[in-house]
């Protein structure tokens, strides 16, 4: 199945030369490999794609795959269950879908908080701040930044989101600038100040420098230094 494409919201073409004028190393990345872009997708809602992100959440792909399906099999329509019908779920039910205690205490409370409007449509979290969007959603249980950030680049389109705490993103940083150690996510972010107001593009390139490194070059990153403190005599 040949997978499409969309164009970000954003005037690309500008993005790139601003971030080919600001910073060498990644002119050259961009130069190499392929131009930025998006997989198309669904009209899916946050409150949709958040469910999904919490049933993928610390296993694999295709465990996690199996038991989203599971769940969405208890919907009265075969779909994503509405917030409405995941309140109603009992926990064995849930339980026996293969979901975490965890797990479902989160999906229930992304539910409520749907429900009651903290949780916004596609078309209201489309008008708001990334920053009011990282408040908003990380308030719900077992969404954290990267989620929210990952929603921000990938379904909103947005132009400037630095995810500091991915491992890609770090380790991509590390093959593109030579560095044998991962940036603590402090460095990274006042290195990307420089990639504003495109740091999504930056990030996305980071990626791509994993990808085309491979798992051999991947594994020869090593996590972040820590600074020694000195003794005191």
């Amino acid at each position: 199945m040949t997978k499409e494409f969309r164009m970000p919201p954003f005037d690309l073409r500008l993005a790139m030369d601003t971030l080919t004028a600001k910073d060498p190393q990644l002119a050259r990345l961009i130069k190499e490999t392929q131009e930025f872009r998006i997989e198309a997708d669904g009209s899916d809602s946050p409150y949709e794609i958040l469910l999904e992100a919490i049933a993928y959440q610390s296993i694999s792909g295709k465990a996690a795959a199996t038991i989203f399906g599971r769940v969405k099999s208890l919907s009265s329509t075969g779909g994503i269950p509405a917030p409405q019908e995941i309140l109603k779920l009992k926990r064995p039910a849930l339980r026996k879908a293969g979901l975490s205690g965890a797990k479902i205490l989160a999906m229930k409370d992304l539910a409520q908080k749907t429900i009651d409007g903290v949780v916004p449509t596609l078309e209201q979290a489309e008008k708001m701040s990334d920053e009011e969007l990282v408040e908003r959603l990380v308030s719900v249980r077992g969404i954290g930044a990267w989620t929210v950030e990952m929603f921000l680049i990938f379904r909103l389109g947005r132009p400037d989101v630095l995810p500091i705490h991915d491992l890609g993103v770090k380790k991509g940083w590390s093959i593109t600038y030579g560095k044998k150690h991962m940036p603590k996510p402090k460095k990274l972010l006042a290195f990307g100040e420089r990639w504003r107001p495109y740091r999504t593009v930056a990030s996305w390139y980071m990626w791509r420098a994993c990808q085309r490194a491979g798992n051999a070059a991947m594994r020869k990153i090593r996590p972040a230094q820590v600074r020694k403190s000195r003794k005191r005599s």
